[in-house]
Formats: structure tokens, C-alpha cells, sequence
């Protein structure tokens, strides 16, 4: 698998997690049926695109871009699905969040394999 392909697969991991989030919000403490069942695919298909992931991006690397490509879609996902409207206080720390996916992806000297 090319570095390329596995980024592509670690998008398409964070995308499933972030919707499976958005179904674990809706599934009322597991109560509804359709959204703990959708929550419980998505996470599954996410884990294992990101475990394929791992076979050539270095853990660091793809658990921080995971995490953070994560936050932020999340915060997105709510400002513009759910009408969450963030304050300052998290504006800035998404912020910082985005500069350090870019530190860690931009100039880590951990080789993608």
C-alpha cells in the first residue's frame, strides 16, 4: 500500500468515526435502535481502516492526525448539524489543534513506511 492510499483510508477512518459520533449522540444512552446500530458500524469500519492505516504511517503520526482531523470535524459536524455555536475559548483551541496536525504531519522526521 502506497503512502498515499493509506492517508486515504485514514481520512475515510475519521470520517466514519466522526459520523459514528454524531449517531452516538442520537442514540439517547443506547435507547434507539437505528442510531446505537449505525454508531456500532461506523466505529467498526473506522477502527479497522485505521488499523490497516497503521501498516505504514507510524502510530504517533496517525493517532495525532486521527485525533485532531477528528476534533475538528466534530466541531464542525456540530456548529453546522447539531447548531452548537462555540466561544472563543474553543475557536482558539481548534486553532491549536489544526497547527499541530500540521507540525506532526508536516515536519516530523518519523518515516511513513
Amino acid at each position: 500500500m502506497s503512502a498515499w492510499l493509506a492517508y486515504l483510508m485514514l481520512f475515510m477512518a475519521i470520517i466514519s468515526e466522526v459520523i459514528g459520533t454524531s449517531f452516538l449522540g442520537k442514540s439517547a444512552g443506547f435507547t434507539r435502535l437505528v442510531p446505537t446500530l449505525s454508531f456500532i458500524v461506523f466505529y467498526a469500519v473506522s477502527f479497522y481502516l485505521f488499523s490497516l492505516t497503521l501498516k505504514i504511517i507510524p502510530l504517533a503520526i496517525a493517532y495525532a492526525t486521527w485525533g485532531g482531523v477528528g476534533i475538528i470535524l466534530t466541531g464542525f459536524m456540530g456548529f453546522f448539524v447539531f447548531k452548537q455555536r462555540p466561544d472563543s475559548a474553543a475557536i482558539l483551541g481548534i486553532a491549536f489543534i489544526i497547527i499541530g496536525v500540521v507540525i506532526v504531519n508536516g515536519f516530523s522526521r518519523m518515516n511513513v513506511h
